[in-house]
């Protein structure tokens, strides 16, 4: 399992409103949004890690979106004569049995792209919540939700993900999400907690709290805003570590049962010797798909901390 990053190095202090500004005109912060959205998207344009690593994802993701519209059978469906080499007629070639390995790969691409989307919403949705919370009310809050954030944290994540989808017997794509999310959110709730601990100290959120605003619209108002850019790393992070989770239990054989993954394919091409056979192409298609996503995600990520930090652009 991988252990996920501690977290983007962009710091807070890019993000927030200045200080004198807030107390001129009190929603401040969150008013300098758009001009800074408009400055973020012009230098992501600009920075090529972001934009060839955006292109490999989008292109994954269309790619699994449209390919098994295109296809007349399933992917578990007998295709063709088994064990053939990529040709005009089978493009991946066939398995063991017969199937129609770019069928497969089309579906698995589906698949992976919905248990990283839905295992990071869980993960950063828990996370985001606990970390706020922490982080701006503090005393007795603080120290009970930061107690079950590291009790979750020494947790071994992956065995008890391998026992409940061992025992429960509810092998979906879905559920394998749920389950990765809420083993995948510690990380998150600690570093967003202490970003919220150096943004409740600021001169704005005072002034929205003598305003009488409550606690959660001062956090979503004028905590979170300031923090778009550490968050939207979070997810794509999250996102990542989600794939490379759902992999690895795929490839043990804890996938889902009623899906094709591409762990899946790589666990039945192990199973059913296809390295030994010199079917390369059952076992290749599948490992290059996980490298270039999850390698994509990782470039992406990079690319935008050099966009968001200014320290870091490249004018």
């Amino acid at each position: 399992m991988t252990v996920p990053s501690p977290g983007p190095a962009t710091t807070v202090a890019d993000d927030a409103p200045d200080a004198g500004a807030a107390l001129d005109v009190p929603d401040a912060g969150p008013r300098r949004l758009p001009g800074r959205r408009h400055e973020v998207l012009y230098f992501a344009l600009r920075n090529p890690k972001v934009v060839g690593a955006a292109v490999v994802i989008v292109g994954l993701a269309l790619l699994g979106l449209v390919g098994p519209l295109f296809a007349d059978h399933g992917p578990n469906d007998y295709a063709g004569p088994t064990m053939q080499p990529p040709s005009g007629e089978f493009w991946f070639g066939t398995t063991m049995f017969g199937q129609d390995v770019w069928v497969q790969f089309v579906a698995g691409l589906r698949s992976t792209f919905l248990v990283g989307i839905l295992g990071s919403v869980v993960a950063g949705v828990i996370g985001m919540t606990i970390g706020f919370v922490a982080g701006f009310r503090g005393g007795w809050v603080d120290e009970l939700l930061n107690m079950l954030t590291n009790v979750v944290l020494v947790i071994p994540g992956f065995v008890v993900l391998i026992v409940i989808n061992t025992y429960l017997g509810v092998r979906s794509v879905p559920m394998q999400a749920l389950y990765i999310g809420l083993f995948s959110w510690p990380w998150v709730a600690r570093a967003v907690r202490a970003q919220t601990f150096s943004l409740r100290a600021r001169e704005f959120v005072d002034l929205a709290r003598l305003s009488g605003v409550p606690t959660r619209t001062i956090i979503v108002r004028e905590v979170a805003p300031n923090m778009y850019s550490y968050l939207f790393m979070t997810f794509v992070l999250l996102f990542g570590g989600a794939i490379l989770t759902a992999a690895s239990l795929d490839f043990i054989g804890l996938g889902p049962t009623n899906a094709v993954s591409l762990g899946l394919m790589m666990n039945q091409a192990v199973q059913w010797s296809a390295l030994h056979l010199g079917m390369w192409w059952w076992f290749v298609p599948p490992g290059l798909g996980i490298t270039l996503l999850v390698g994509a995600l990782y470039v992406m990520n990079v690319g935008l901390d050099e966009v968001f930090n200014p320290k870091l652009r490249e004018m």
